[in-house]
């Protein structure tokens, strides 16, 4: 007997209220898409799902568990939708894991991180540019991602500079931990006669590294390094996950594989 089920992988994070928005609130969409099927949960990081098990008591499986409970409940088609950013380490992972018990199962497929065609990059150009329509030509966005060592982080740069091919030329992205850096963005923004700086994360929950490292209080977040160069700072604390067009991406790269 075929049984089909949904598994979504997420990152995870420990803000209860980005991930009411963003994290639960893709769930949410994916299963009112498709009411016949079972809907799975998994997170990738261990370091988050142990913490979150210390602090709430609440535990979310790895995706390793999450495939064993499919198997215990008679699923024999899993298909796998990521809701990363990128086709990067987490994906690989995520793939590398499910593809382990491959033959527990009639087939596996995996439905495609955000961006991860032309399209993809255009549409979210589209969704936040209207978002930010309200700037004014002193005024510019900076984009927080995330980087990540993995060629795919080419993505970054070429969104960059799909935001400007698009006509959106103060709108702009640094990573925290990859190119472009924080400091290839000042050096443009300090040409182009900028006065006002939006923050924004450009990760699909506004955790840990948009309270703390762009939007925190503290020496090097992104905020007290723009504000110490005298730019006036405004902070959005809104994931990815919170744009409802956004969400219908995932939705539609799951249909992709379903």
């Amino acid at each position: 007997m075929i049984k089909r089920g949904i598994l979504i992988v997420s990152f995870g994070t420990t803000y209860p209220d980005t991930r009411a928005v963003t994290i639960d609130a893709i769930e949410t969409e994916i299963a009112a898409a498709y009411p016949g099927l079972s809907l799975y949960r998994a997170w990738t990081s261990r370091r988050i799902i142990e913490k979150l098990k210390n602090t709430m008591g609440e535990h979310i499986p790895t995706v390793s568990e999450a495939l064993q409970g499919m198997k215990t409940d008679g699923i024999t088609d899993v298909y796998i939708q990521p809701t990363h950013v990128i086709n990067g380490i987490e994906n690989d992972q995520m793939k590398e894991d499910a593809l382990a018990v491959q033959k527990d199962f009639r087939s596996i497929s995996f439905g495609a991180p955000l961006l991860s065609s032309t399209e993809d990059m255009k549409a979210v150009v589209r969704i936040i540019a209207h978002s930010f329509s309200y700037l004014n030509p002193s005024e510019a966005l900076v984009l927080m991602g995330h980087g990540s060592e993995h060629y795919a982080n080419t993505v970054y740069p070429a969104l960059d500079y799909m935001f400007k091919e698009m006509g959106h030329p103060n709108v702009h992205i640094g990573t925290v931990e990859a190119y472009p850096e924080l400091i290839h963005v000042m050096e443009i923004l300090e040409k182009n006669n900028i006065k006002k700086v939006h923050l924004a994360p450009f990760m699909i929950v506004a955790g840990d590294h948009a309270n703390n490292d762009m939007a925190g209080d503290r020496e090097n977040s992104w905020k007290s390094v723009f504000e110490k160069k005298g730019y006036d700072v405004v902070c959005h604390l809104k994931g990815l996950g919170e744009y409802r067009e956004i969400r219908e991406i995932f939705v539609k790269h799951l249909k992709t594989i379903l």
